[in-house]
């Protein structure tokens, strides 16, 4: 009796530990001091909000402010384990505690907020679309019967499942392959993100963002696992009061400006302590 009851008082400790966030649940804070890193999930191949460059380092918008996470939780911006990620998979990885925080171009939407938790948003988007300068897609009409290249688990894939069933998807797992696949030719145009298809035209000559913003205008945040109060917290609190008034302007400057150029406002796409304007 007494080993039961020994017994029934720990399970009691380590469900009370798990529900305040400062036992070893996945993400905690404790957690994470504890084992001396912080686990980001980023995408590899999505230049320039998150890749890997020519020496192997990450880099980027969203790596920019993965460093800013880690150096203000453990004093180390490069106490840091990227984890590398495709569209389709970032909730599971939240959910099956592979990454404590998402930072991979996330676009806030309700379906995925039912599923994670989303701190302020740090940048604004809508979707764009590339087409190839010998057969420029200047209206969606255009698209009408035939194949637009889109990645899996986005925005622009249930936006144009919902709103345009007459254009034929073509889905791909990563955003490096749908760009190879639309390089080579396998479609009439490209959708993503509208910032990542303005840096994508500039890097590839013969093509240009010929459609720069359709449908809602979203917002892209920080993720962590379903009821993480602990992390989003401390996230938010970064975002409002822990940050400099024009830190993610000078994250622009530092990578996206070199690749957009002067013809894109910087207010088009950043977003400073949590408020679109």
């Amino acid at each position: 009796m007494k080993k039961l009851i020994v017994l029934l008082l720990a399970s009691v400790l380590a469900v009370s530990a798990f529900a305040s966030g400062k036992g070893d649940s996945g993400g905690s804070i404790a957690r994470i001091k504890k084992a001396g890193v912080v686990r980001i999930g980023i995408f590899a191949d999505e230049f320039p909000f998150g890749y890997v460059d020519n020496q192997g380092v990450y880099q980027g918008y969203d790596v920019y402010f993965a460093r800013r996470i880690a150096r203000e939780l453990l004093g180390d911006e490069n106490a840091i384990e990227f984890v590398p990620v495709e569209p389709a998979n970032r909730v599971e990885l939240l959910q099956s505690d592979k990454v404590d925080i998402q930072l991979a171009n996330f676009t806030v939407t309700p379906a995925r907020a039912e599923v994670v938790d989303f701190t302020l948003p740090y940048q604004q988007v809508s979707i764009g679309i590339v087409s190839p300068d010998s057969a420029p897609i200047t209206e969606i009409s255009q698209l009408e019967g035939k194949e637009l290249i889109v990645d899996k688990g986005t925005t622009q894939e249930t936006y144009f499942t919902e709103h345009y069933p007459g254009i034929k998807l073509v889905k791909y797992d990563s955003i490096s392959a749908g760009f190879a696949a639309f390089k080579d030719g396998r479609a009439a145009a490209r959708a993503q993100d509208n910032t990542l298809v303005f840096a994508w035209a500039v890097q590839n000559p013969g093509f240009s963002a010929t459609i720069g913003s359709i449908g809602p205008k979203d917002t892209i945040a920080a993720a962590v696992r379903k009821g993480n109060k602990e992390l989003l917290d401390w996230i938010n609190n970064l975002i409002t009061n822990g940050l400099e008034d024009d830190f993610f302007h000078k994250n622009y400057e530092a990578t996206l400006r070199p690749v957009f150029g002067p013809n894109v406002n910087p207010e088009s796409v950043v977003v400073e302590h949590g408020v679109v304007k």
